[in-house]
């Protein structure tokens, strides 16, 4: 032990001497805090996990260099992946494979085929290959809770850091929004965050100035992520006590706020339709919430004209938005003929120098992406996911599983309504991985309500898939 410890003592002498020369100061405290980091989830996975899901939510496209840029998002994913695969091989984690698992292995296994194709056939700028392997990763939240999350203490945790992660988010962008009403001058907040592609942040703000700028930068992705976390922090609050209430009520307060200042019609309309179903399940509170935020949408929108205007013209023929969005339908069957296995990962729709449109929905980008075959492989994963979670009764009765239970089913749902106004959940990394994270609480609760014969869920199918 006296050797291997002197051994020790010498090794990280010299690493530590060699980092003084070849770096300064800053970047050398740098690189241990990363060292010490990666040591860390490689001992213990779920640091990981609880790491990505608060800046995942807070700075998703905060990126770091690593050989090639990346999201640091992304980076303490790939990490927790290691750390998983290293406690696998010391035999300290176990695979959860249920039914919805099996149809996302099949609709990632079958996605080298539109890589394939894209890499033949598409003419862009940009790595196929390391877009497929993020968005792989992206996807695998769905995988990798299972593994990581086996008990409430843990599960607590996940959502505390998810919570946490978006309370951060929403109080950085409101303040903002506050403070200057102008989106612009959000830009040098996400410069410090090192966020790429500064051109494309300039013109989405100047475009939608009047809109809340957040670290999503796009007031639709800001929609998107606010209507996927929005039911559960709802329900979380309702059966916590302290604190963690108090988190809850707060980043539904501040998250509905947040989602009318995005102005985001797609996820408003999606959210709305969402409380409905929940009050038709006679769920308690559901027809509060619909009460309360309709005297928020009012007061907003008295006292904010720019939400007026927005609102005003939501559902106009001549909305400018609403004439690109049918424009792109109407030319859709085009991309479809010219590329029937899809586009791939080289470049988002629509390829360049094409003449083609992108398209504005969740289900018909992954035709663009992957074709149709790749389309009905999604649908299929999330058909097994209903059939897992679907009530199959009346939710007058709720307790703290059930809440997270319905809490993360009612806000997946939210994003898969809003898939039919835009299409950010199919291929859009950090929110994809947020989304098939969310899915994963759900079906863990699921699984556990069904495992103790809750009348709501137990099924034979249930049994089987959690065994």
């Amino acid at each position: 032990m006296a050797v291997q410890g002197k051994f020790l003592a010498v090794a990280l002498g010299l690493l530590f001497g060699g980092l003084l020369t070849l770096l300064d100061p800053a970047k050398t405290v740098l690189a241990l805090v990363a060292l010490a980091m990666t040591i860390a989830v490689m001992r213990r996975p779920l640091l990981g996990l609880l790491l990505f899901a608060f800046f995942a939510t807070l700075i998703p496209y905060t990126t770091v260099q690593l050989g090639i840029r990346i999201t640091v998002s992304e980076a303490l994913l790939a990490l927790t992946w290691l750390g998983v695969f290293w406690q696998l091989t010391i035999r300290r984690c176990r695979w959860v494979v249920g039914s919805t698992e099996r149809q996302l292995i099949w609709l990632m296994l079958f996605t080298t085929i539109p890589f394939a194709v894209g890499q033949l056939t598409i003419q862009a700028e940009g790595s196929g290959l390391v877009n497929w392997i993020r968005w792989l990763m992206n996807v695998s939240t769905l995988l990798l809770v299972p593994i990581l999350i086996d008990d409430d203490r843990k599960r607590d945790k996940l959502l505390l850091a998810l919570l946490l992660g978006t309370l951060a988010m929403l109080t950085l962008s409101i303040f903002y929004f506050l403070k200057d009403r102008n989106a612009n001058t959000f830009i040098p907040v996400l410069e410090k965050l090192k966020y790429a592609h500064p051109e494309a942040v300039k013109d989405i703000f100047s475009a939608n100035f009047s809109r809340m700028a957040s670290p999503w930068v796009h007031p639709n992705l800001t929609g998107g992520v606010l209507v996927l976390f929005l039911p559960l922090a709802y329900f979380y609050a309702r059966f916590q006590n302290g604190w963690r209430s108090l988190l809850g009520w707060t980043v539904a307060l501040m998250g509905a706020a947040g989602l009318l200042f995005s102005m985001s019609r797609g996820a408003i309309v999606s959210l709305a339709l969402v409380l409905l179903w929940l009050t038709w399940l006679r769920v308690p509170g559901a027809g509060r919430i619909i009460g309360t935020a309709t005297v928020l949408v009012v007061g907003l929108v008295l006292f904010y004209p720019p939400l007026q205007e927005r609102l005003s013209t939501t559902f106009s023929s001549t909305n400018a938005s609403t004439e690109i969005r049918m424009d792109e339908y109407r030319r859709f069957p085009d991309a479809m003929a010219r590329y029937p296995l899809g586009i791939g990962f080289k470049t988002d729709p629509p390829p360049p120098n094409t003449g083609l449109l992108g398209i504005s929905n969740l289900w018909l980008n992954f035709i663009y992406k992957t074709g149709i075959p790749g389309m009905l492989l999604f649908v299929a994963v999330t058909v097994a996911w209903w059939r897992e979670i679907k009530p199959r009764g009346w939710l007058n009765l709720l307790n703290r599983e059930r809440a997270v239970w319905i809490g993360s089913s009612a806000g997946l749902l939210s994003a898969l309504l809003t898939g039919l106004f835009d299409h950010y959940y199919s291929f859009t990394m950090v929110l994809v991985a947020l989304f098939w994270m969310i899915m994963a609480l759900g079906l863990h609760s699921a699984r556990r309500l069904a495992i103790e014969g809750d009348p709501l869920l137990f099924t034979g199918q249930n049994r089987r898939d959690t065994q």
